[in-house]
């Protein structure tokens, strides 16, 4: 993106803005009060639906360094192990966003088929969303 990394940041940690760069096919709301205090222990609550089933999901702020990344883990939700690192990192007239996300589907080797066949799709379909979303809002 053709913006400081100061501004990409400042987007992404006001968590309400995940709702402006989630799918619409996922009915993804904040549930958590406002205003959010993104910090080391923060706790953020969201409902969503996934493969048409209602889920609430929550997540703890595990590491936030300002203007240069932050990491959030799932503590309630539909994976055995999610860990998401957001990286901040300065290029050639503007930042680049780089998502980490290690995940572990529950279930043995049920989850292990459905991680195959449709949930690292989906991954890639809603992180491709994001990046169309977030290229629309800070322009190309």
């Amino acid at each position: 993106m053709a913006r400081p990394r100061r501004d990409v940041f400042a987007f992404f940690a006001d968590a309400l803005n995940l709702e402006r760069i989630t799918p619409g096919f996922l009915r993804f709301h904040i549930t958590t009060p406002r205003p959010i205090d993104m910090r080391p222990g923060a706790v953020i609550d969201y409902r969503l639906r996934l493969y048409g089933l209602p889920l609430n999901w929550r997540t703890r702020i595990e590491a936030f360094e300002p203007e240069r990344s932050f990491t959030d883990i799932q503590i309630l939700g539909p994976y055995r192990r999610w860990r998401h690192q957001h990286d901040f990192v300065d290029v050639a007239g503007g930042t680049e966003v780089r998502d980490v996300v290690d995940y572990e589907m529950p279930l043995g080797p049920i989850g292990g088929w459905a991680q195959r066949f449709f949930v690292a799709r989906s991954l890639d379909r809603i992180f491709a969303f994001r990046r169309q979303a977030v290229a629309e809002i800070f322009g190309r």
